[in-house]
């Protein structure tokens, strides 16, 4: 199903940061994580266990608490021409739920009381980025205004980022980072395309470094999102601004 999917490739991120930030004395803590889960059963903290009780943890915390470690199977290249299955750990620390309902502005409202809490704590930051995942109308209102005031978060470098990735078991047309709504067939995903700010020039090139065509004013909006761009879209955008681009 394309919500495990989703999930696997979210756990797979967060590895990946956790990785990224391990150094010699530890796990540097480079990055504030949070994850909000919605559907029917209304509005929630997308991690458990250890984390459930806040929603926002450094990346040292989801390092030492995932749910669970599992033991998975992956096929490798034996070096001679050949594959081979080699076992290897994989940490969880979300799990999908599919209960109906698509709660889009109260779980944005959410997203913003959060964000607007760490740019007050963390006034000199690259600005916190939100990537959202939806693969259904919102059932509770008009989310829009919400996210107008997600984008007017700040901090010293910048406004926050608002990202959006439909998922669909439809299928239908492709949407890639579009730079106008024009080819955008219905009022829903034109919505989502104004709610999603335009990539910021180091998250542009990444983007086109992995062949994907980047106009001017292209925006962090994937439509009917295939396996192989919900990869990327998760891996372009946690990429911060390093400093030698400033």
């Amino acid at each position: 199903m394309k919500s495990e999917f989703v999930a696997d490739v979210l756990n797979k991120t967060v590895y990946t940061l956790v990785t990224n930030c391990s150094k010699a004395d530890g796990i540097r803590n480079y990055f504030d994580v949070g994850v909000i889960g919605y559907s029917g059963a209304g509005v929630a903290n997308g991690l458990g266990g250890a984390l459930e009780s806040g929603a926002m943890h450094p990346i040292s915390a989801l390092a030492e608490s995932p749910l669970r470690v599992e033991e998975r199977v992956r096929a490798v290249d034996d070096g001679a021409g050949g594959i081979v299955e080699q076992k290897t750990k994989f940490p969880v620390w979300f799990e999908p739920r599919n209960e109906g309902g698509t709660p889009m502005r109260a779980a944005l409202t959410r997203a913003a009381e959060l964000m607007a809490e760490w740019c007050d704590a963390h006034p000199d930051c690259y600005p916190p980025t939100i990537l959202h995942v939806t693969d259904g109308e919102a059932t509770d209102g008009n989310p829009e205004d919400v996210a107008d005031a997600l984008h007017q978060l700040h901090t010293a470098d910048g406004q926050s980022l608002l990202f959006n990735l439909h998922v669909t078991t439809k299928g239908g047309r492709e949407i890639i980072f579009p730079g106008g709504d024009d080819g955008l067939v219905d009022d829903y995903a034109r919505m989502l395309y104004r709610m999603s700010s335009a990539l910021p020039p180091h998250l542009a090139k990444i983007a086109g470094d992995k062949g994907y065509s980047i106009a001017s004013g292209s925006r962090g909006f994937i439509f009917n999102a295939d396996p192989k761009l919900i990869v990327d879209f998760f891996d372009i955008g946690t990429r911060p601004r390093m400093v030698a681009d400033r």
